[in-house]
């Protein structure tokens, strides 16, 4: 069962604005006046949104082991 939400009628659209600019929940809940935790649960349902999207799509199924190796960029830190 899903919980009806009690957000205003333009506080969503801007939450996934600001999500989608990448902004911080803690930002974000504080421009849009909602509470941080709410903002935090809201990206969080977007990024599983977004995960689940990709694994649909995705030519690969299954669980996959990756080696240590690095492609591309630089690595931070000290070496």
């Amino acid at each position: 069962m899903q919980r009806k939400s009690r957000l205003k009628k333009g506080q969503l659209p801007k939450l996934l604005e600001h999500f989608v600019a990448g902004s911080t929940a803690r930002t974000t809940a504080d421009l849009i006046n909602v509470n941080r935790n709410t903002a935090t649960r809201y990206f969080h349902s977007f990024r599983e949104i977004i995960a689940a999207k990709i694994e649909d799509e995705s030519p690969v199924k299954g669980e996959i082991e990756i080696d240590e190796s690095y492609f591309g960029g630089k690595r931070k830190g000290k070496r």
